[in-house]
């Protein structure tokens, strides 16, 4: 349960596969230098924190990791999260809330919860994915057009009144240099695979710019130099008033690194044709963003877009995950100096690339053509995330997503009502329907359809209010009630205890359902009903019937 893969995938590990490994993650090390460095950027961090991410939590996550692929660091779907953070807590807020994070995500993978974060309906993922996208283009557009202009607004109404507000102050050079980007990562897979269109683009874009001395923004004017080594670690320090004041922040980090990273863990399972373990993938996870926040990085998470790409480049074990944190590292150690000369505009340029794949408009689409439920939490969720906050946005999408499910659930539960000798030749479809059965005099059925759970008690409720004069014998039919809970068990318990002081016997007939026989067992029912009230089948439900009024004693 809590192994790393490594010490699976390591048993047979042969020279071919450390070949693949390794041409894989030096790939996807290339690939990942200029998406490091832009996410931290639109974090509203300094571009060093996000190659120190990469480093040691990509290092980490593939390390420690329950999945063969998975490529851990930043990703634009903490964009939003860490910018806020940062606006209100400042740098030192984040990097213990990042901490705070890891430990949850820890808690959550040996409380077994990977299973559970699976399940998160699709709509949400797909709203709040979308929304963040969205987030990430605005808040390009500062660099992409070259305005001069002060902070980028957080509320995104704002943003866009300011970009308005500054347009006369486009800078064209930097509108080139921008589209260029955008020009070159489209383009050039027809060319080639092997080396990731974005690198390409930053080599054109800041040679040009240096050779026809354009007067655009890079990150050294904006930023000054790139460190060239790792920082010392320092443990953050952290106070009840601090995790008060956090903690909401920091479960947001974890509860979206635990959905990124199985996420992208599936995909690469459905790659591979592999299976993952989702537990031990959360503690890794949390292992990874705590030694991130020691030493100055952001959050990190798995990359679905880096994961593909080590796929599709042979990568098939966590070496190549660990190839590429190392990579990383020695072209931070020994290049990154130069990355002060990258044009901000060509960083804004890929991170629009980086929404447009983030924004999964087909999946969008294909929702709101869907029905109106899942319509309804994709369109919450995403107009929350991009108006408000996507904390806000996933509680709220969970809560109504939850919700809508139980009117479903209503919707499906039923109850009918059959009194005495009313059988129906023509129900012959289904051989247990009631209609092919005589109910003698004295007696009346009832069967309830669907789980029996507080949403839909209220129905079994409404239908005894029918009853205008109580019967010898009551038939409670639950063949198909699959679950039951609390309030199903006290509503039984209710009807029981009326009927017994009216004089009517009760007959739970087909309880066929392991789940209901064991609360009805656990709550003493089956006890006070009585064993031989309890059939298995409704013929015998109705032969205990006759026998209890031909001898009510």
């Amino acid at each position: 349960m809590f192994r790393p893969k490594i010490f699976d995938t390591l048993k047979n590990y042969t020279r071919q596969q450390f070949g693949k490994d390794l041409m894989a993650g030096l790939i996807v090390g290339i690939v990942a230098l200029p998406l490091a460095i832009a996410f931290a950027i639109a974090s509203g961090v300094s571009p060093e924190k996000g190659l120190f991410t990469a480093v040691i939590a990509g290092f980490i996550i593939s390390a420690l990791g329950g999945s063969r692929v998975q490529i851990g660091g930043p990703t634009g779907a903490f964009i939003v999260i860490v910018y806020g953070i940062v606006q209100s807590f400042g740098v030192n807020g984040l990097i213990i809330a990042t901490f705070m994070a890891g430990v949850m995500l820890i808690i959550m993978g040996f409380a077994r919860l990977g299973a559970v974060i699976k399940f998160i309906p699709h709509p949400l993922i797909i709203g709040f994915t979308s929304g963040i996208a969205l987030i990430i283009f605005s808040s390009e557009m500062k660099d992409f057009l070259g305005l001069e202009m002060g902070a980028v607004p957080a509320d995104f109404i704002d943003k866009w009144k300011s970009y308005f507000t500054h347009i006369q102050s486009v800078n064209l050079y930097a509108v080139i240099i921008a589209i260029i980007t955008v020009a070159i990562i489209i383009l050039w897979p027809k060319i080639t695979h092997r080396v990731p269109g974005s690198l390409i683009a930053i080599l054109v874009t800041t040679a040009a710019m240096q050779l026809f001395h354009l007067p655009v923004e890079t990150i050294g004017s904006r930023f000054g130099a790139i460190p060239s080594s790792l920082p010392s670690p320092v443990i953050p320090h952290i106070d009840f008033a601090t995790i008060k004041k956090l903690i909401q922040p920091a479960f947001t980090i974890a509860l979206l690194g635990g959905i990124e990273s199985l996420l992208s863990a599936v995909v690469s399972d459905g790659m591979i044709g592999g299976n993952h373990k989702s537990n031990m993938e959360l503690v890794a996870q949390g292992t990874a963003n705590i030694f991130s926040s020691i030493f100055g990085g952001i959050p990190a998470t798995g990359a679905i877009a880096r994961t593909a790409t080590n796929v599709k480049n042979g990568g098939r074990t966590p070496i190549a995950g660990m190839v590429h944190a190392i990579t990383l590292l020695l072209i931070m150690l020994f290049v990154g100096k130069w990355a002060a000369l990258i044009p901000m505009a060509t960083l804004a340029g890929i991170l629009v690339v980086v929404a447009y794949n983030m924004s999964e408009w087909e999946s969008f689409l294909f929702v709101l053509k869907g029905n109106k439920s899942d319509m309804a939490v994709l369109l919450t969720t995403f107009f929350l995330t991009v108006i408000i906050d996507l904390t806000v946005a996933i509680e709220i999408g969970m809560v109504l997503a939850a919700f809508l499910f139980m009117r479903k659930m209503i919707q499906y539960s039923d109850v009918s009502i059959f009194q005495n000798e009313l059988a129906d030749t023509g129900s012959g479809k289904d051989a247990e329907a009631i209609g092919n059965f005589a109910i003698p005099a004295g007696v009346e059925v009832f069967e309830i359809t669907g789980p029996l759970f507080f949403g839909a008690a209220h129905k079994f409720k409404e239908a005894m209010r029918f009853i205008e004069k109580p019967p010898k014998i009551l038939i409670i039919r639950m063949r198909r009630v699959p679950i039951i809970d609390a309030t199903g068990i006290k509503t039984i318990e209710e009807v029981y205890k009326e009927s017994k002081r009216q004089g009517t016997k009760i007959i739970l007939s087909e309880v066929n359902s392991a789940q209901v026989l064991k609360q009805l067992q656990d709550a003493r029912l089956l006890f006070s009903i009585g064993k031989a009230n309890v059939t298995i089948n409704f013929e015998a439900a109705l032969a205990r019937a006759e026998k209890i009024i031909r001898d009510p004693l």
